[in-house]
């Protein structure tokens, strides 16, 4: 197995970090290997914010559904889909731009989420760990006022990244599906009951499937997260769907 690929099967999510800064060659070091991702006809459909006021980072560690790391991380970096930009360069060159509509926003999603992905990668081979922060989705009024976010932009993602502690490089990481479980030839294969269940049974050591699958579904698909995160996603995807 060469580097790349052990590094991709072996990082995972760090939320407990050390003391110690990011360098500003590695901070650029990783935002150049964000913005090196594949992109959608070389467009960059993303903003990146910096986040380098502490206390922005605060609010934000509050308005993310209150986790205490995030103003505890060395760095944050916001991956934002960002049509604004082409919409007011268009518009700017006499171009006559349509409205943005809903694809367009989520093709911004996808070169968002891919230039994310590849800072993520790029932290791990330096030794620095990432989490991702899905809350940044939520509390859409409350975000856009804080980060200044024009009608055309969403943020995709948040990432809060630091030297992770001993006890989190040792942390065991959660064990995924099987191939057989998350690849299908060809044509989606919708699954049934039984493999379902044999899907699952990594996360019912302690319990059945049933029991699991109510405490699970209520912990987050029918949390109050969940449901603020649709909303605000609502509220986002009205200027794209008008």
């Amino acid at each position: 197995m060469n580097e790349i690929i052990q590094n991709l099967h072996s990082r995972k999510s760090i939320r407990v970090f050390t003391s110690q800064k990011i360098s500003r060659a590695s901070k650029e070091a990783i935002l150049y290997a964000a913005m090196a991702a594949p992109t959608a006809g070389n467009q960059q459909l993303y903003t990146i914010l910096d986040i380098t006021d502490e206390t922005l980072r605060q609010k934000l560690s509050v308005t993310c559904d209150n986790q205490p790391f995030i103003a505890q991380a060395k760095m944050a970096l916001i991956f934002c889909a960002d049509i604004q930009k082409w919409y007011d360069a268009f518009t700017e060159g006499g171009a006559c731009p349509r409205a943005p509509g809903a694809g367009d926003l989520m093709l911004a999603v996808s070169d968002a989420n891919i230039a994310a992905q590849n800072a993520v990668t790029a932290a791990w081979s330096l030794g620095i760990g990432s989490c991702y922060i899905g809350d940044i989705m939520e509390q859409c009024e409350t975000h856009r006022e804080l980060l200044h976010l024009p009608e055309y932009v969403f943020p995709a993602a948040m990432l809060v990244f630091g030297y992770p502690t001993e006890q989190q490089k040792n942390r065991t990481k959660p064990q995924r599906c099987r191939l057989s479980d998350i690849v299908s030839q060809n044509c989606y294969h919708r699954r049934s009951a039984e493999e379902l269940r044999r899907m699952f049974e990594k996360e019912c050591q302690t319990s059945g499937f049933d029991e699991w699958s109510r405490r699970f579904c209520q912990r987050k698909y029918n949390s109050d997260f969940a449901k603020e995160m649709n909303r605000s996603v609502d509220s986002y995807l009205r200027s794209f769907t008008r």
